[in-house]
């Protein structure tokens, strides 16, 4: 008989109980105890949804109060040197926020998805030392809530390294050695906890192409952590194959191996190889980072094909990947028009139940068929509703003819710059400015109706109106209007777009406290009517300086949304630019001159796996070239990217032929500004000068610092200055200052 598994669960509550939790203690309105609380509430929630649906291996660690990478640096002590000395509590969250005297660790995507995660910082010097307090404690909890064999969850030893960056360019590897044996202590210290635990070890470095030199690691790596013969250790990858690991893990005493069979292009040679083993096989067949319903029929013929290589008895079912990437449930979607077609982390857990019944050729209860007939018909629906499918759209994507601008960058960058006459080191920032209490509430009531559209206008209004005041009182040169109207940088555009549906509770973790609300892209993409116009065009006509319109890119709505599963991605993309280069040609043709087409996800959605590149540049460069393809030579097209390490994609970002692209530098120096130097980049470059995802105020003298660092790789001519990303997430008592400490480092700057 199989058994059902979940890789993991998400953890920041189905009506984001831990975000508000968290929110209030860093605002010194309660104490930690009541995070704990809370996160005792959420844990034991949990667990229960998973036993109500009869999953036999149930997650614990797989909990975390920010980040389990975070989590792993503490349990290792891999800290940093700067926030040593710190109380436990307060060292926790300095690493990811930072404090008044230290900045924040770096940040940035897991693999390909849109959550982030808090990158370990090693050097020469670091050593490790084992604090297991959480995990054990965390087991025991399990265990007194009614959890027979909780599933133990750790990020494993070479995954740690091979995403650790060293501060003085040693090798993260060369630590492996030592950490394996705070591992193995751990493993140690699990194995006295019951008869038998079983313990997922996360490894999904090998789904990538490093895959090719860390899998000779990989023997005497799992040799030293699997000697406690209770202790039955997985082998867990997802997002992609992992066949150069599988052929190692066959040589070890692993118990078994994880495996994606959804995201996966192909795990036929991991089956060949482990059909020849002893190995137990976790088949990751429910999708965990989408939200359409699965078609069970589909998934039972898929498993039966991975049944003529593994047996039943060495066969488990479950998620592709931990279920933190999709929301929680959908019993809150009440006005949902598509509901029957969605499957969030709840749901999922009924879908990982049944197919492993139909596995074993179970019989089925009333309640089940049920089930099963209401699953056959969202799939069947699905397939032939008139909602998913528009005639007009297709035509114009398959007569599509232009796809780049007319007018080559040396001769646009001429023409902007007579036109603009801007000074040397221009000053901006990314667009959002912060998303008030007040703010979120006038928005909230207009969209309930409890105020009128004029009343709404007015305060909305009014908050543009204090963001120009402001901007002007800095000396920003470029200025941008805040985006008071919108919710959130896809949600806002996919409101406005045909072929797209929103739901009311749906918040998935994106780092932290902090969540989004991904529309759900289910049909063939259209714009109605201008989405920003009016806002934008409101916004200039108050001030005589430039004001900045701010659209999201192609690539980053495609890669933040929920994209429907019917069709390629790289054909939804192109509906998504026709949309964003009608929005373009109505901007410029009512007076804005410069157009940010923020692709903060354009590198997130790169395939892991070298031979799926090529085909994902060349849509995603294309669909971006397009959208702005409508820009004439005096509108000036910049462009935003998050997270991003540059170096293996800086050609494929040149060949986007934006007019200025800002980045996030803050945290990392100027180490990806060189890039953009070794290739001869020509565009202009907006790096950010201060770190937006920490609440502490840098100093004028620290900008002036980050900005001669910058002025080191590339000459004041080519560079912009501004924040790291938008101010959204920040308070007003942190941005104000930091703007005019920003504006003031410039100008000492230019005066040098």
């Amino acid at each position: 008989m199989s058994k059902s598994f979940i890789t993991g669960f998400p953890r920041i509550g189905e009506q984001r109980e831990l975000k508000f939790a968290l929110e209030s203690f860093w605002a010194g309105k309660s104490e930690f105890s009541e995070v704990e609380k809370v996160a005792s509430e959420l844990k034991a929630r949990h667990w229960g949804y998973q036993k109500d649906a009869n999953i036999d291996f149930i997650s614990v660690n797989d909990f975390s109060y920010y980040d389990l990478m975070l989590d792993n640096i503490v349990t290792f002590g891999a800290i940093p040197p700067r926030f040593k000395g710190l109380s436990e509590t307060e060292l926790y969250f300095s690493m990811a926020r930072g404090n008044k005297t230290s900045v924040a660790m770096e940040m940035t995507k897991w693999f390909n998805a849109n959550y982030h995660y808090i990158v370990p910082e090693l050097s020469r010097e670091s050593t490790f030392s084992l604090n297991s307090d959480k995990i054990l404690n965390e087991y025991k909890e399990a265990k007194a809530f009614g959890i027979a064999n909780p599933k133990i969850n750790l990020i494993g030893p070479i995954t740690f390294l091979a995403l650790s960056k060293t501060t003085d360019g040693s090798c993260a590897l060369c630590h492996l050695d030592a950490l394996v044996e705070q591992y193995a202590k751990l493993i140690d210290q699990i194995s006295n906890l019951d008869n038998e635990v079983v313990v997922q070890i996360d490894e999904p470095i090998f789904v990538t192409d490093k895959a090719e030199k860390l899998a000779e690691k990989i023997v005497p790596t799992y040799e030293k952590l699997t000697t406690k013969s209770n202790v039955k250790i997985i082998f867990m990858t997802y997002f992609e194959h992992a066949t150069e690991a599988v052929k190692e893990v066959v040589k070890t005493k692993i118990w078994g191996v994880g495996l994606d069979f959804v995201h996966a292009t192909c795990q036929k040679s991991s089956l060949e190889i482990l059909a020849n083993s002893d190995k137990t096989v976790f088949a990751g067949v429910i999708d965990g980072r989408n939200v359409w319903v699965s078609d069970i029929e589909a998934k039972l013929n898929l498993i039966n094909e991975i049944k003529k290589y593994i047996p039943s008895e060495r066969l488990n079912i479950g998620t592709s990947c931990s279920l933190l990437h999709v929301p929680y449930t959908l019993k809150y979607e009440e006005k949902l028009s598509i509901k029957e077609w969605l499957s969030f982390a709840v749901e999922k857990l009924a879908e990982v139940k049944h197919l492993r019944k139909l596995v074993d050729g179970e019989k089925f209860c009333e309640s089940g068929e049920a089930w099963l007939k209401a699953n056959k018909n969202a799939i069947e629906s699905r397939k032939t509703s008139d909602l998913v499918n528009d005639k007009a759209v297709q035509n114009r994507v398959a007569n599509l003819s232009k796809f780049q601008r007319d007018v080559a960058y040396e001769e646009r960058i001429k023409i902007q710059k007579a036109k603009f006459n801007l000074p040397e080191l221009p000053t901006t920032t990314i667009g959002s400015f912060p998303q008030t209490p007040e703010l979120r509430q006038v928005r909230n009531a207009y969209k309930k109706a409890l105020i009128t559209k004029e009343a709404y206008e007015a305060d909305i209004k009014k908050y543009i109106d204090d963001c120009i005041a402001f901007q002007e009182e800095c000396d920003i040169d470029v200025l941008v209007h805040g985006e008071p109207e919108r919710n959130d940088m896809v949600e806002y555009f996919g409101e406005q777009l045909k072929g797209y549906a929103f739901s009311t509770n749906a918040w998935v973790q994106s780092y932290g406290s902090r969540c989004v609300k991904p529309p759900l892209l289910f049909g063939d993409v259209s714009r109605p009517k201008a989405m920003t116009v009016e806002w934008i065009t409101y916004a200039q006509s108050k001030t005589k300086r430039i004001m900045k319109g701010m659209l999201t890119g192609p690539v980053t709505i495609l890669n933040w949304s929920f994209v429907r599963d019917d069709k390629p991605r790289s054909e939804i993309a192109k509906e998504l630019a026709l949309a964003i280069y009608d929005e373009i040609d109505d901007l410029q043709n009512a007076g804005i001159r410069i157009i940010q087409v923020d692709e903060a996800a354009f590198k997130e959605g790169y395939p892991l796996r070298r031979e799926n590149i090529p085909a994902y540049e060349k849509f995603a460069v294309d669909c971006f070239k397009l959208s702005v393809s409508a820009a004439k030579a005096e509108t000036q097209i910049h462009t935003h990217m998050c997270y991003s390490e540059f170096n293996d994609i800086i050609k494929t970002i040149e060949a986007m032929d934006a007019d200025v692209i800002s980045i996030e530098t803050a945290r990392s120096g100027n180490e990806l500004l060189k890039i953009f130097k070794s290739v001869g980049y020509k565009q202009e470059v907006g790096p950010g000068v201060y770190d937006i995802h920490s609440p502490r105020v840098p100093s004028v003298e620290e900008i002036a610092t980050q900005i001669n660092v910058l002025l080191e790789v590339l000459p004041k001519s080519q560079l912009w200055i501004n924040p790291d990303c938008g101010l959204k997430t920040r308070k007003w008592e942190e941005v104000k200052p930091s703007l005019k400490n920003m504006t003031a480092a410039v100008k000492i700057v230019r005066l040098s």
